[in-house]
């Protein structure tokens, strides 16, 4: 399959990178901690990124839409996941607010998204 557009998008880069970050942080844990809140962290950071891979597959606007929904969803377990992890020492503040900071101009850039994904459904 030839290279796509979609890994020309910003929204995709930035996701993949925070898959790719939240693994970096977790994969050095103990046992327990990996096998518990790092597994989940790093299956919600890559939730983001696969969703909107597969949403941007889709054929129909509404259908893209849900998984930018998914997308957002799983914005939002990560922050909590990464929460965790602060709360615990697993991360420090500074890693924490890297990622956060991620997390939060991701979802800016895809309410933007879904707002012309929106947009597009109401164009004739």
């Amino acid at each position: 399959m030839a290279e796509l557009k979609l890994f020309d998008l910003e929204i995709y880069k930035l996701s993949h990178y925070l898959g790719n970050k939240c693994w970096e942080l977790s994969s050095n844990w103990k046992d327990f901690e990996k096998s518990t809140l790092g597994r989940q962290l790093v299956r919600a950071a890559d939730s983001v990124s696969l969703n909107f891979c597969e949403g941007y597959g889709r054929f129909h606007f509404n259908d893209r839409k849900m998984f930018c929904y998914y997308c957002r969803g799983s914005l939002y377990e990560t922050i909590e996941c990464l929460k965790k992890a602060r709360d615990r020492k697993l991360i420090n503040e500074t890693e924490y607010m890297e990622v956060s900071k991620l997390v939060e101009l991701l979802g800016i850039k895809l309410n933007n998204f879904i707002k012309s994904l929106k947009a597009n459904t109401l164009s004739p």
